[in-house]
Protein backbone atom coordinates (compact mmCIF):
# COMPACT_ATOMS: atom_id res chain seq x y z
CA UNK A 1 0.00 0.00 0.00
CA UNK A 2 2.76 2.49 0.90
CA UNK A 3 4.14 2.24 -2.63
CA UNK A 4 1.07 4.29 -3.65
CA UNK A 5 1.79 7.06 -1.11
CA UNK A 6 3.45 10.27 -2.20
CA UNK A 7 6.55 11.25 -0.22
CA UNK A 8 4.53 13.86 1.67
CA UNK A 9 1.90 11.27 2.67
CA UNK A 10 4.62 8.86 3.84
CA UNK A 11 6.11 11.68 5.92
CA UNK A 12 2.75 12.15 7.66
CA UNK A 13 2.60 8.44 8.60
CA UNK A 14 6.23 8.47 9.81
CA UNK A 15 5.64 11.65 11.84
CA UNK A 16 2.58 10.09 13.49
CA UNK A 17 4.75 7.13 14.54
CA UNK A 18 7.33 9.49 16.07
CA UNK A 19 4.61 11.43 17.92
CA UNK A 20 3.20 8.18 19.36
CA UNK A 21 6.70 7.18 20.45
CA UNK A 22 7.16 10.58 22.14
CA UNK A 23 3.87 10.18 24.00
CA UNK A 24 4.92 6.65 25.08
CA UNK A 25 1.65 5.06 23.91
CA UNK A 26 1.33 1.38 23.09
CA UNK A 27 0.14 1.99 19.51
CA UNK A 28 -0.13 4.70 16.86
CA UNK A 29 -3.63 6.17 17.17
CA UNK A 30 -5.69 8.40 14.82
CA UNK A 31 -5.07 11.37 17.13
CA UNK A 32 -1.34 11.02 16.43
CA UNK A 33 -2.16 11.17 12.73
CA UNK A 34 -4.12 14.40 13.28
CA UNK A 35 -1.10 15.98 14.96
CA UNK A 36 1.14 14.72 12.15
CA UNK A 37 -1.20 16.24 9.55
CA UNK A 38 -0.76 19.59 11.27
CA UNK A 39 3.05 19.23 11.52
CA UNK A 40 3.38 18.31 7.83
CA UNK A 41 0.81 20.85 6.58
CA UNK A 42 1.97 23.28 3.91
CA UNK A 43 0.30 25.76 1.60
CA UNK A 44 -3.52 25.69 1.65
CA UNK A 45 -3.67 22.86 4.20
CA UNK A 46 -1.64 24.94 6.66
CA UNK A 47 -3.86 27.96 5.97
CA UNK A 48 -6.92 25.85 6.83
CA UNK A 49 -5.50 25.06 10.26
CA UNK A 50 -4.31 28.62 10.87
CA UNK A 51 -7.66 30.12 9.83
CA UNK A 52 -9.13 28.52 12.96
CA UNK A 53 -6.19 29.67 15.10
CA UNK A 54 -5.07 26.07 15.63
CA UNK A 55 -1.45 25.55 16.67
CA UNK A 56 0.51 22.36 17.39
CA UNK A 57 0.67 23.22 21.08
CA UNK A 58 -3.07 23.89 21.34
CA UNK A 59 -3.94 20.70 19.43
CA UNK A 60 -1.48 18.52 21.37
CA UNK A 61 -2.65 19.87 24.74
CA UNK A 62 -6.31 19.31 23.90
CA UNK A 63 -5.62 15.74 22.77
CA UNK A 64 -3.71 14.95 25.99
CA UNK A 65 -6.58 16.35 28.09
CA UNK A 66 -9.42 14.59 26.28
CA UNK A 67 -8.01 11.28 25.03
CA UNK A 68 -7.19 8.40 27.37
CA UNK A 69 -4.42 6.53 25.53
CA UNK A 70 -3.17 3.12 26.52
CA UNK A 71 0.48 3.41 27.41
CA UNK A 72 3.23 0.83 27.03
CA UNK A 73 3.92 -0.96 30.30
CA UNK A 74 7.60 -1.54 29.48
CA UNK A 75 10.17 0.10 27.20
CA UNK A 76 8.42 1.66 24.22
CA UNK A 77 8.83 -0.07 20.86
CA UNK A 78 10.95 1.72 18.31
CA UNK A 79 8.32 0.80 15.73
CA UNK A 80 4.80 0.87 17.17
CA UNK A 81 1.85 -1.01 15.65
CA UNK A 82 -1.05 0.92 14.18
CA UNK A 83 -4.38 0.98 15.98
CA UNK A 84 -7.28 -0.67 14.07
CA UNK A 85 -8.97 2.70 13.55
CA UNK A 86 -5.69 4.07 12.15
CA UNK A 87 -5.63 1.20 9.63
CA UNK A 88 -9.20 2.05 8.65
CA UNK A 89 -8.14 5.62 7.92
CA UNK A 90 -5.40 4.34 5.60
CA UNK A 91 -7.94 2.13 3.79
CA UNK A 92 -10.35 5.06 3.43
CA UNK A 93 -7.52 7.20 2.04
CA UNK A 94 -6.92 4.61 -0.66
CA UNK A 95 -10.64 4.55 -1.49
CA UNK A 96 -10.74 8.35 -1.69
CA UNK A 97 -7.73 8.37 -4.01
CA UNK A 98 -9.37 5.82 -6.30
CA UNK A 99 -12.65 7.76 -6.36
CA UNK A 100 -10.91 11.05 -7.19
CA UNK A 101 -8.98 9.36 -10.01
CA UNK A 102 -5.55 9.83 -8.44
CA UNK A 103 -3.01 7.01 -8.96
CA UNK A 104 -1.33 7.94 -5.65
CA UNK A 105 -2.45 8.69 -2.10
CA UNK A 106 -1.89 12.36 -1.38
CA UNK A 107 -1.61 14.28 1.89
CA UNK A 108 -5.11 15.64 1.16
CA UNK A 109 -6.57 12.12 1.00
CA UNK A 110 -5.28 11.42 4.52
CA UNK A 111 -6.68 14.75 5.73
CA UNK A 112 -10.06 14.05 4.12
CA UNK A 113 -10.19 10.55 5.58
CA UNK A 114 -9.52 11.90 9.08
CA UNK A 115 -12.32 14.49 8.96
CA UNK A 116 -14.85 12.33 7.08
CA UNK A 117 -15.80 10.07 10.02
CA UNK A 118 -17.96 12.23 12.27
CA UNK A 119 -18.01 9.54 14.97
CA UNK A 120 -14.24 9.73 15.50
CA UNK A 121 -12.42 11.57 18.30
CA UNK A 122 -10.55 13.65 15.72
CA UNK A 123 -13.71 15.25 14.37
CA UNK A 124 -14.93 16.04 17.89
CA UNK A 125 -11.55 17.50 18.81
CA UNK A 126 -11.46 19.73 15.73
CA UNK A 127 -15.05 20.89 16.14
CA UNK A 128 -14.41 21.79 19.78
CA UNK A 129 -11.47 23.90 18.59
CA UNK A 130 -13.81 25.77 16.20
CA UNK A 131 -12.83 23.87 13.05
CA UNK A 132 -15.48 23.96 10.29
CA UNK A 133 -15.51 20.34 9.07
CA UNK A 134 -17.95 20.86 6.19
CA UNK A 135 -16.18 23.92 4.76
CA UNK A 136 -12.71 22.36 5.07
CA UNK A 137 -13.87 19.06 3.59
CA UNK A 138 -15.34 20.86 0.59
CA UNK A 139 -12.08 22.79 0.01
CA UNK A 140 -9.93 19.64 0.31
CA UNK A 141 -12.16 17.78 -2.15
CA UNK A 142 -11.69 20.61 -4.66
CA UNK A 143 -7.93 20.45 -4.15
CA UNK A 144 -7.92 16.72 -4.89
CA UNK A 145 -10.03 17.20 -8.01
CA UNK A 146 -7.68 19.96 -9.19
CA UNK A 147 -4.75 17.60 -8.84
CA UNK A 148 -6.64 15.02 -10.89
CA UNK A 149 -7.29 17.51 -13.68
CA UNK A 150 -3.66 18.53 -13.69
CA UNK A 151 -2.74 14.98 -14.62
CA UNK A 152 -3.65 15.88 -18.20
CA UNK A 153 -0.83 18.40 -18.30
CA UNK A 154 2.26 16.61 -19.73
CA UNK A 155 4.69 17.80 -17.05
CA UNK A 156 2.42 16.70 -14.20
CA UNK A 157 1.78 13.44 -16.03
CA UNK A 158 5.54 12.88 -15.99
CA UNK A 159 5.74 13.56 -12.27
CA UNK A 160 2.84 11.28 -11.36
CA UNK A 161 4.19 8.53 -13.62
CA UNK A 162 7.54 8.81 -11.83
CA UNK A 163 5.82 8.32 -8.47
CA UNK A 164 3.88 5.30 -9.76
CA UNK A 165 7.05 3.71 -11.08
CA UNK A 166 8.83 3.89 -7.71
CA UNK A 167 7.35 0.59 -6.60
CA UNK A 168 8.36 -1.08 -9.87
CA UNK A 169 11.89 0.30 -9.54
CA UNK A 170 12.39 -1.35 -6.18
CA UNK A 171 12.44 -4.68 -8.03
CA UNK A 172 15.85 -3.60 -9.39
CA UNK A 173 17.35 -2.90 -5.97
CA UNK A 174 18.57 -6.43 -5.40
CA UNK A 175 19.93 -7.17 -8.89
CA UNK A 176 23.53 -7.10 -7.68
CA UNK A 177 24.93 -10.25 -6.03
CA UNK A 178 25.98 -8.27 -2.96
CA UNK A 179 22.57 -6.73 -2.34
CA UNK A 180 20.78 -9.99 -3.19
CA UNK A 181 22.73 -11.68 -0.37
CA UNK A 182 21.85 -8.83 1.98
CA UNK A 183 18.18 -9.25 1.09
CA UNK A 184 18.28 -13.03 1.59
CA UNK A 185 19.81 -12.64 5.05
CA UNK A 186 17.34 -9.88 5.95
CA UNK A 187 14.35 -12.04 4.92
CA UNK A 188 15.73 -14.90 7.03
CA UNK A 189 15.96 -12.53 10.01
CA UNK A 190 12.41 -11.38 9.31
CA UNK A 191 11.10 -14.95 9.43
CA UNK A 192 13.04 -15.79 12.58
CA UNK A 193 11.75 -12.71 14.39
CA UNK A 194 8.08 -13.30 13.45
CA UNK A 195 7.90 -9.79 12.02
CA UNK A 196 5.62 -9.21 9.05
CA UNK A 197 7.39 -6.39 7.26
CA UNK A 198 11.03 -5.73 6.51
CA UNK A 199 12.53 -2.81 8.42
CA UNK A 200 15.76 -0.85 8.21
CA UNK A 201 17.11 -2.72 11.22
CA UNK A 202 17.05 -6.13 9.47
CA UNK A 203 18.65 -4.64 6.37
CA UNK A 204 21.56 -2.94 8.19
CA UNK A 205 22.01 -5.97 10.47
CA UNK A 206 22.38 -8.16 7.35
CA UNK A 207 24.93 -5.76 5.83
CA UNK A 208 27.03 -5.90 9.01
CA UNK A 209 27.02 -9.72 8.96
CA UNK A 210 29.42 -9.75 5.99
CA UNK A 211 32.64 -9.52 7.98
CA UNK A 212 34.87 -9.43 4.89
CA UNK A 213 33.21 -6.55 3.05
CA UNK A 214 34.89 -3.15 2.75
CA UNK A 215 31.68 -1.53 3.94
CA UNK A 216 31.72 -3.53 7.20
CA UNK A 217 35.36 -2.50 7.71
CA UNK A 218 34.36 1.17 7.29
CA UNK A 219 31.65 0.71 9.93
CA UNK A 220 34.20 -0.94 12.23
CA UNK A 221 36.35 2.21 12.08
CA UNK A 222 33.41 4.07 13.59
CA UNK A 223 32.94 1.42 16.28
CA UNK A 224 29.89 -0.21 14.69
CA UNK A 225 30.04 -3.99 14.61
CA UNK A 226 27.49 -6.71 14.06
CA UNK A 227 27.76 -7.56 17.76
CA UNK A 228 27.10 -4.11 19.26
CA UNK A 229 24.37 -3.40 16.70
CA UNK A 230 22.61 -6.67 17.65
CA UNK A 231 22.92 -5.82 21.35
CA UNK A 232 21.12 -2.54 20.74
CA UNK A 233 18.55 -4.36 18.62
CA UNK A 234 17.84 -6.91 21.36
CA UNK A 235 16.61 -4.12 23.63
CA UNK A 236 13.85 -3.31 21.17
CA UNK A 237 10.61 -5.18 21.74
CA UNK A 238 9.17 -7.27 18.94
CA UNK A 239 6.84 -5.44 16.59
CA UNK A 240 3.26 -6.57 16.25
CA UNK A 241 1.52 -6.98 12.90
CA UNK A 242 0.76 -3.58 11.42
CA UNK A 243 -0.89 -4.41 8.13
CA UNK A 244 -3.02 -7.52 8.55
CA UNK A 245 -3.99 -9.18 5.30
CA UNK A 246 -1.74 -6.92 3.21
CA UNK A 247 1.32 -8.01 1.30
CA UNK A 248 3.85 -5.34 2.22
CA UNK A 249 7.56 -6.01 2.12
CA UNK A 250 8.90 -2.80 3.66
CA UNK A 251 7.96 -0.53 6.53
CA UNK A 252 7.39 3.08 5.38
CA UNK A 253 10.88 4.08 6.51
CA UNK A 254 12.52 1.08 4.83
CA UNK A 255 10.55 1.79 1.64
CA UNK A 256 11.80 5.39 1.64
CA UNK A 257 15.35 4.21 2.35
CA UNK A 258 15.27 1.71 -0.52
CA UNK A 259 14.03 4.31 -2.99
CA UNK A 260 16.75 6.69 -1.81
CA UNK A 261 19.31 3.89 -2.23
CA UNK A 262 18.14 3.36 -5.81
CA UNK A 263 18.41 7.07 -6.60
CA UNK A 264 21.81 7.25 -4.90
CA UNK A 265 23.10 4.33 -6.99
CA UNK A 266 22.10 6.16 -10.17
CA UNK A 267 23.67 9.43 -9.02
CA UNK A 268 26.91 7.61 -8.22
CA UNK A 269 26.98 6.09 -11.69
CA UNK A 270 26.13 2.49 -10.76
CA UNK A 271 23.66 0.34 -12.68
CA UNK A 272 23.17 -1.91 -9.64
CA UNK A 273 22.28 -1.11 -6.04
CA UNK A 274 25.06 -2.14 -3.66
CA UNK A 275 25.03 -2.33 0.15
CA UNK A 276 26.97 0.96 0.13
CA UNK A 277 24.05 2.67 -1.61
CA UNK A 278 21.59 1.24 0.93
CA UNK A 279 23.60 2.66 3.83
CA UNK A 280 23.88 6.03 2.05
CA UNK A 281 20.11 5.92 1.49
CA UNK A 282 19.63 5.28 5.21
CA UNK A 283 21.88 8.22 6.11
CA UNK A 284 19.98 10.51 3.72
CA UNK A 285 16.49 9.57 4.96
CA UNK A 286 17.55 9.75 8.64
CA UNK A 287 14.69 7.45 9.66
CA UNK A 288 14.06 4.03 11.12
CA UNK A 289 15.38 1.78 13.85
CA UNK A 290 18.74 1.25 12.13
CA UNK A 291 19.35 5.00 11.96
CA UNK A 292 18.26 5.44 15.59
CA UNK A 293 20.83 2.83 16.67
CA UNK A 294 23.59 4.54 14.67
CA UNK A 295 22.74 7.80 16.44
CA UNK A 296 22.83 6.04 19.82
CA UNK A 297 26.29 4.76 18.87
CA UNK A 298 27.18 8.43 18.17
CA UNK A 299 28.12 7.85 14.52
CA UNK A 300 28.61 11.14 12.59
CA UNK A 301 26.43 10.94 9.45
CA UNK A 302 28.56 13.11 7.19
CA UNK A 303 31.85 11.43 8.12
CA UNK A 304 30.46 7.93 7.56
CA UNK A 305 28.90 8.97 4.22
CA UNK A 306 32.20 10.53 3.11
CA UNK A 307 34.10 7.36 4.06
CA UNK A 308 31.71 5.29 1.93
CA UNK A 309 31.70 7.63 -1.06
CA UNK A 310 35.48 8.22 -1.16
CA UNK A 311 36.39 4.73 -2.52
CA UNK A 312 33.58 5.03 -5.08
CA UNK A 313 34.91 8.39 -6.28
CA UNK A 314 38.40 6.91 -6.66
CA UNK A 315 37.00 4.51 -9.26
CA UNK A 316 36.06 7.62 -11.31
CA UNK A 317 32.78 6.32 -12.79
CA UNK A 318 31.92 8.43 -15.84
CA UNK A 319 28.38 9.28 -14.77
CA UNK A 320 29.48 10.42 -11.31
CA UNK A 321 31.87 12.84 -13.02
CA UNK A 322 29.14 13.95 -15.45
CA UNK A 323 26.66 14.67 -12.64
CA UNK A 324 29.29 16.51 -10.60
CA UNK A 325 30.13 18.68 -13.62
CA UNK A 326 26.42 19.20 -14.34
CA UNK A 327 25.94 20.56 -10.82
CA UNK A 328 28.96 22.84 -11.23
CA UNK A 329 27.51 24.18 -14.50
CA UNK A 330 24.19 24.85 -12.75
CA UNK A 331 25.96 26.77 -9.97
CA UNK A 332 27.96 28.71 -12.53
CA UNK A 333 24.66 29.99 -13.95
CA UNK A 334 23.32 30.77 -10.47
CA UNK A 335 20.92 27.83 -10.56
CA UNK A 336 20.07 25.20 -7.98
CA UNK A 337 18.26 23.05 -10.57
CA UNK A 338 19.92 20.54 -12.89
CA UNK A 339 18.04 19.85 -16.11
CA UNK A 340 18.93 17.81 -19.18
CA UNK A 341 20.89 20.76 -20.59
CA UNK A 342 23.29 20.49 -17.63
CA UNK A 343 23.66 16.76 -18.29
CA UNK A 344 24.73 17.66 -21.84
CA UNK A 345 27.38 20.08 -20.54
CA UNK A 346 28.51 17.43 -18.07
CA UNK A 347 28.94 14.84 -20.83
CA UNK A 348 31.05 17.26 -22.87
CA UNK A 349 33.06 18.32 -19.81
CA UNK A 350 33.84 14.71 -18.81
CA UNK A 351 35.82 14.60 -22.08
CA UNK A 352 37.09 10.99 -22.03
CA UNK A 353 33.95 8.84 -22.41
CA UNK A 354 32.24 7.69 -25.60
CA UNK A 355 29.55 10.33 -25.11
CA UNK A 356 32.08 13.18 -25.16
CA UNK A 357 34.00 11.64 -28.06
CA UNK A 358 30.84 11.31 -30.16
CA UNK A 359 29.98 14.97 -29.57
CA UNK A 360 33.56 16.04 -30.25
CA UNK A 361 33.48 14.23 -33.60
CA UNK A 362 30.25 16.12 -34.35
CA UNK A 363 32.28 19.31 -33.68
CA UNK A 364 30.48 20.26 -30.47
CA UNK A 365 32.68 21.93 -27.85
CA UNK A 366 32.03 23.13 -24.32
CA UNK A 367 32.33 26.84 -25.19
CA UNK A 368 29.62 26.76 -27.88
CA UNK A 369 27.39 24.46 -25.86
CA UNK A 370 27.59 26.76 -22.83
CA UNK A 371 26.64 29.77 -24.94
CA UNK A 372 23.55 27.98 -26.33
CA UNK A 373 22.48 26.77 -22.86
CA UNK A 374 22.92 30.28 -21.43
CA UNK A 375 20.64 31.64 -24.16
CA UNK A 376 18.05 28.94 -23.45
CA UNK A 377 17.80 29.33 -19.68
CA UNK A 378 19.62 32.55 -18.78
CA UNK A 379 21.29 33.26 -15.46
CA UNK A 380 19.61 32.76 -12.11
CA UNK A 381 20.18 34.24 -8.68
CA UNK A 382 19.75 31.20 -6.43
CA UNK A 383 22.22 30.87 -3.59
CA UNK A 384 25.22 28.75 -4.44
CA UNK A 385 24.87 26.71 -1.26
CA UNK A 386 21.27 25.75 -1.97
CA UNK A 387 20.55 22.07 -2.39
CA UNK A 388 20.89 21.00 -6.02
CA UNK A 389 17.81 19.21 -7.35
CA UNK A 390 17.06 17.45 -10.64
CA UNK A 391 14.09 18.24 -12.85
CA UNK A 392 11.61 15.41 -13.42
CA UNK A 393 12.82 15.13 -17.01
CA UNK A 394 16.44 14.90 -15.84
CA UNK A 395 15.48 12.15 -13.40
CA UNK A 396 13.82 10.27 -16.23
CA UNK A 397 16.94 10.58 -18.39
CA UNK A 398 18.97 9.14 -15.52
CA UNK A 399 16.50 6.26 -15.18
CA UNK A 400 16.71 5.57 -18.93
CA UNK A 401 20.52 5.60 -18.77
CA UNK A 402 20.28 3.10 -15.89
CA UNK A 403 18.11 0.79 -18.02
CA UNK A 404 20.45 1.10 -21.01
CA UNK A 405 23.43 0.18 -18.82
CA UNK A 406 21.59 -2.87 -17.47
CA UNK A 407 20.65 -3.87 -21.03
CA UNK A 408 24.34 -3.67 -21.98
CA UNK A 409 25.14 -5.75 -18.86
CA UNK A 410 27.38 -3.00 -17.52
CA UNK A 411 28.03 -2.46 -13.82
CA UNK A 412 28.39 1.27 -14.38
CA UNK A 413 26.30 3.86 -16.21
CA UNK A 414 28.58 5.20 -18.94
CA UNK A 415 28.54 8.52 -20.80
CA UNK A 416 27.24 6.74 -23.91
CA UNK A 417 24.16 5.63 -21.94
CA UNK A 418 23.62 9.19 -20.71
CA UNK A 419 23.92 10.62 -24.21
CA UNK A 420 21.57 8.03 -25.72
CA UNK A 421 19.11 8.63 -22.88
CA UNK A 422 18.98 12.32 -23.82
CA UNK A 423 17.79 11.37 -27.31
CA UNK A 424 14.73 9.67 -25.79
CA UNK A 425 13.52 13.11 -24.66
CA UNK A 426 13.08 15.02 -27.97
CA UNK A 427 11.46 18.03 -26.28
CA UNK A 428 14.17 18.40 -23.64
CA UNK A 429 16.40 21.46 -23.33
CA UNK A 430 19.41 19.25 -24.08
CA UNK A 431 18.00 18.22 -27.46
CA UNK A 432 16.97 21.81 -28.22
CA UNK A 433 20.55 22.87 -27.50
CA UNK A 434 21.92 20.12 -29.74
CA UNK A 435 19.51 21.14 -32.50
CA UNK A 436 20.83 24.71 -32.33
CA UNK A 437 24.34 23.28 -32.52
CA UNK A 438 23.38 21.46 -35.72
CA UNK A 439 23.13 17.89 -34.40
CA UNK A 440 20.15 15.54 -34.33
CA UNK A 441 19.29 12.28 -32.53
CA UNK A 442 20.10 10.07 -35.54
CA UNK A 443 23.67 11.39 -35.75
CA UNK A 444 24.16 10.76 -32.03
CA UNK A 445 22.84 7.21 -32.18
CA UNK A 446 24.99 6.39 -35.20
CA UNK A 447 28.02 7.93 -33.54
CA UNK A 448 27.59 5.89 -30.36
CA UNK A 449 27.04 2.74 -32.39
CA UNK A 450 30.27 3.36 -34.37
CA UNK A 451 32.38 3.87 -31.21
CA UNK A 452 30.91 0.78 -29.55
CA UNK A 453 31.70 -1.38 -32.55
CA UNK A 454 35.24 -0.01 -32.91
Amino acid sequence: MFEKFTEKAINVVSTSQNIAKGMKTDKVYPEHLLLALFDEAKGISLKIFKSYDITHEKLAEYIKETVDFKHASTEVNRTLPFDDEFKEILKKSLDLANKSGNPTILYEHLFLSVISDKKSNNVKILENLGFDIYKSKSLLEKLVQKKTKRLYHPEVDEKQESIENKAKETDNIFDSKESAKVFERAVAKLSASNYEILGTEQILSSILEDKDSELTKIFAKYGVTSENFEKKLEKIQSRQAEYEGRQIIFTPNAFTTMNMALQTAKELGSSVVLPEHIVLGLLKTKRGIAYDILKELKIPDDDLAHSIIKPIEKQMPETLTILRLAKEEARRLGRNIVGTEMFLLGIIGEATGIGARVLAELEINIKDARAVVENLIGFGDEYYDSEIVFTERAKRVLETAWELAKKDQKDKIESAHMLLALTTEPDSLAMKALEQLGVDAVEIKEGVKKFKEA
